[in-house]
């Protein structure tokens, strides 16, 4: 039963992070889930994900992936919006 997010923010626009440990670093945002209020910026927030390997023949990876932030954690940054 959870609300939709209202956001002022959408896909393509320019953010800067106001919080957390990318605090004052720019992205452009490729996903938002309006459930959660969670928004996906390029560049921002890489996670690793360890993989093993299920049979002898495979070799086990590291996948790094953007992980998502709340969209209360960014705004819009009006210099680079035309």
């Amino acid at each position: 039963m959870s609300k939709k997010q209202k956001m002022s923010v959408k896909v393509g626009d320019i953010v800067k992070i106001i919080s957390g440990f990318h605090k004052n670093e720019t992205g452009e945002i490729i996903k938002i889930n309006r459930k959660t209020g969670q928004i996906i910026v390029q560049g921002i927030n890489f996670k690793f994900k360890h993989i093993k390997p299920n049979t002898d023949n495979e070799i086990g990876e590291r996948k790094q992936f953007e992980a998502p932030i709340h969209h209360s954690n960014v705004k819009l940054n009006l210099k680079e919006v035309s």
